[in-house]
């Protein structure tokens, strides 16, 4: 199927309209649609991508953080998971893990392709997950992946349940201060407005304490805090194990791997993980 083309990335506000109302309807049934959503050229903005490197951490200038795309296409696949055919809803899913291969440093004069689609359907024990991909291609070279993994919770069993080992995480170093305006700053550079994130009430009706740090700036601030000691290509792994209260504190340690780094966002005592994650060099 040749990919569906868009323009310029899709408006989010009718997306998450849809996505509000896309909660009260049935599903489109029970397979990922075969769909992939394209934009033939991303033109990056500076003063966007100062903003986005200010809220995480990074330091201001124009090569994109690892992370950065992931925003970028963020529009591309709230359009394709907010599609009728798209079998959940997307207020219901759950982000529990993130893969991002970054094959070259990029600069913010380059104007890559973006596309996304969804793929690896399968069960888990609590409930099903699913695979968000996303891919950034300059002069017919990818450049950048990303793949977002997504927990629809209910309807799971033990036999479907993924067996992880589970790893202990690097000893605390620092300790951070997370302010409880930091859902919607993120909100405002990544355009993502997840309600659970920029309002206390709207989290604990989805089952959370209070409002809570989105999983992919805390992934953004741990690898902020290793700027200068990255590889140029990497694989950049996280699993977002626990909700992060905001306003609140984190524990921050990494440790170095192989040419890579080990690293954890953990609650303050080092007792329990909120992001566990790993860099690799790309040989």
């Amino acid at each position: 199927m040749s990919p569906e083309q868009v323009e310029s990335p899709p408006s989010l506000t009718p997306l998450y309209a849809k996505a509000v109302l896309g909660g009260a309807l049935p599903g489109g049934g029970d397979e990922l649609p075969d769909t992939t959503i394209e934009l033939p050229e991303l033109e990056l903005d500076r003063q966007a991508l100062a903003e986005y490197q200010r809220v995480c951490g990074f330091r201001i200038g124009d090569t994109l953080p690892a992370t950065y795309l992931h925003v970028r296409a963020f529009p591309l696949s709230l359009k394709l998971m907010t599609e009728r055919d798209f079998p959940f809803a997307l207020l219901g899913l759950v982000h529990v893990a993130n893969e991002i291969e970054q094959l070259r440093p990029l600069g913010a004069s380059e104007r890559p392709a973006l596309r996304v689609w969804s793929e690896n359907l399968r069960p888990h024990a609590k409930g099903r997950q699913l695979d968000m991909m996303a891919e950034a291609e300059l002069a017919g070279e990818v450049v950048w992946r990303g793949r977002s993994t997504y927990l629809r919770p209910g309807g799971g069993s033990e036999e479907a349940g993924e067996k992880q080992q589970q790893e202990e995480p690097p000893e605390a170093s620092a300790e951070w201060r997370v302010p409880g305006d930091i859902g919607r700053r993120y909100a405002d550079v990544s355009g993502d407005r997840n309600p659970i994130h920029l309002n206390g009430l709207a989290a604990k009706l989805f089952g959370f304490p209070g409002a809570i740090a989105h999983g992919m700036w805390m992934k953004a601030r741990c690898l902020a805090a290793l700027e200068g000691r990255l590889p140029a290509a990497q694989r950049v792994e996280a699993s977002f194990k626990a909700p992060l209260k905001i306003p609140g504190k984190a524990a921050f340690g990494a440790e170095g791997d192989d040419g890579g780094w080990r690293f954890a966002l953990l609650r303050p005592g080092g007792d329990k993980p909120h992001v566990l994650g790993s860099v690799a060099p790309l040989r």
